[in-house]
């Protein structure tokens, strides 16, 4: 197993969460150890930190909760995943922080609302459509429509009013494997990002940025495929400010590297 997954904050601070020694690591922005806090969930695999330095720690099989943690590493309070709108914790794909409210997706579709950063419970829970902005104003979805084709779409949904504002296809030219990152920076550019290649051989990761209210393409990369055989949760993190940070792992271990579009 590897880092299972990180996090970036509103100061550039990237937290790694460190699922084999039980803990959450906070570097600094020039790459120095900062903090380590000790965590006790036995299988945590997602992490999202709040403006305020909340810690919002995602456990689907073990505890089956979302713990959350101060920007001190105490403990907040503990959000359980069971309950209305979850019956499968497993079916869980990540945890997500907007405001002061704690969600977490089912089956990379809505979100559902499990509580709040200060560790209170959501009663009731409420659900949203979608991965929310950053700059407030959309709701996001992305799919694979024709995985052989290299054929993909990303969708928003806007937010005051509900109404869909468009979908765009995406044609990578590739096999797609897998999608292994949809998100927003602070300006509320989109960031997609696909692992496309053969079912076997070598691959890579195509990154895709589109502007925020017609989703329009603006820009591409392309980025090292990861082929070591460490389990990991989440590779690829949105900056606020752009661009993006991934964790490429390697013999000598893990390195967190900005990538951009062109």
């Amino acid at each position: 197993m590897g880092p299972m997954s990180f996090a970036v904050d509103a100061r550039g601070r990237v937290y790694v969460l460190d699922e084999v020694n039980g803990r959450i690591v906070r570097h600094a922005p020039d790459g120095k150890a900062e903090s380590a806090t000790p965590i006790a969930l036995r299988t945590p695999q997602d992490i999202a930190v709040a403006d305020d330095g909340s810690m919002a720690v995602l456990d689907r099989f073990a505890g089956k909760e979302v713990a959350v943690y101060d920007e001190s590493g105490a403990m907040k309070g503990e959000l359980p995943l069971e309950g209305t709108g979850i019956d499968d914790t497993g079916a869980v794909t990540g945890v997500f922080v907007d405001g002061k409210d704690v969600y977490v997706e089912k089956e990379h579709g809505p979100l559902v609302k499990i509580g709040t950063t200060s560790g209170a419970k959501a009663d009731p829970r409420t659900e949203i459509p979608g991965r929310p902005s950053r700059d407030g104003l959309s709701y996001l979805n992305a799919g694979i429509t024709d995985a052989e084709a290299g054929r993909a779409y990303v969708s928003s949904i806007e937010r005051a009013t509900g109404q869909h504002r468009f979908t765009r296809e995406l044609r990578l030219k590739s096999f797609i494997r897998s999608i292994v990152l949809l998100d927003s920076d602070k300006t509320g550019q989109i960031y997609f990002a696909a692992e496309v290649g053969p079912p076997s051989g070598e691959g890579s990761v195509l990154l895709t940025c589109l502007e925020p209210l017609k989703g329009v393409v603006v820009g591409n990369a392309v980025l090292p495929e990861n082929t070591l055989p460490e389990e990991t949760f989440k590779d690829l993190t949105v900056l606020d400010g752009g661009g993006v940070l991934y964790a490429v792992r390697s013999e000598q271990g893990v390195a967190y590297q900005r990538y951009d579009c062109m």
